[in-house]
């Protein structure tokens, strides 16, 4: 990771800074599994602290407290409801259980898809979008090149440490990143921790 660092200091002294102020890189990942994705829907929208204790709800009401297809599809949807999860995000994470127990996601194989392959097949879920995408190759994938144009928390963290007037639009970002590829993954992680928050899913 020297080589990354390296290189977002010299082609962004402002990021620099704050990979100084910041210190180690120490990104947590995930597996790359269904569990992982039904844990990002549930954080959609949600502040950490808040989506944690509904997805151990979750979790503790399926069996061996493990999160699988079968697990999921054999829970009642107004159980569901009642562990904390919207009606929306039922649907999503029922429907996730469906479609990998059809075998249209088949998340063996996600790891030797580019990104751009990995968000269409995602996507192409019901209630899985860009943003949901995007944590699951950062945190799961473990790509090193993903910009997160659609996450608050980025765009805040641009916003403070760049001295902008408003929050950037994604094209304002990807102009801004072009100095940070092959690296947008590092750039983002580190303009999480400068909002003191928790990067992951």
């Amino acid at each position: 990771m020297h080589t990354a660092i390296r290189h977002l200091k010299a082609n962004d002294p402002v990021l620099g800074a704050l990979i100084e102020s910041v210190g180690a890189y120490a990104i947590e990942f995930r597996e790359p599994t269904f569990e992982t994705l039904v844990r990002s829907i549930v954080f959609q929208q949600l502040s950490g602290k808040v989506a944690r204790v509904i997805y151990g709800r979750l979790a503790a009401a399926l069996p061996g407290a493990r999160v699988t297809p079968d697990g999921i599809l054999k829970l009642r949807p107004d159980r569901m409801r009642r562990l904390g999860l919207s009606r929306q995000k039922t649907a999503y994470i029922r429907d996730l259980a469906r479609q990998t127990v059809k075998g249209k996601i088949a998340f063996d194989s996600l790891a030797q898809l580019t990104d751009d392959e990995v968000i269409e097949q995602l996507t192409a879920v019901k209630g899985i979008g860009v943003w949901t995408a995007h944590m699951f190759l950062i945190f799961a994938l473990r790509r090193n090149n993903v910009l997160p144009t659609g996450d608050l928390g980025v765009r805040t963290a641009i916003q403070r440490v760049y001295g902008l007037a408003e929050l950037p639009k994604p094209r304002d970002m990807e102009e801004m990143a072009r100095g940070w590829h092959p690296y947008c993954t590092v750039a983002a992680w580190y303009l999480w921790r400068s909002l003191d928050g928790q990067a992951g899913i």
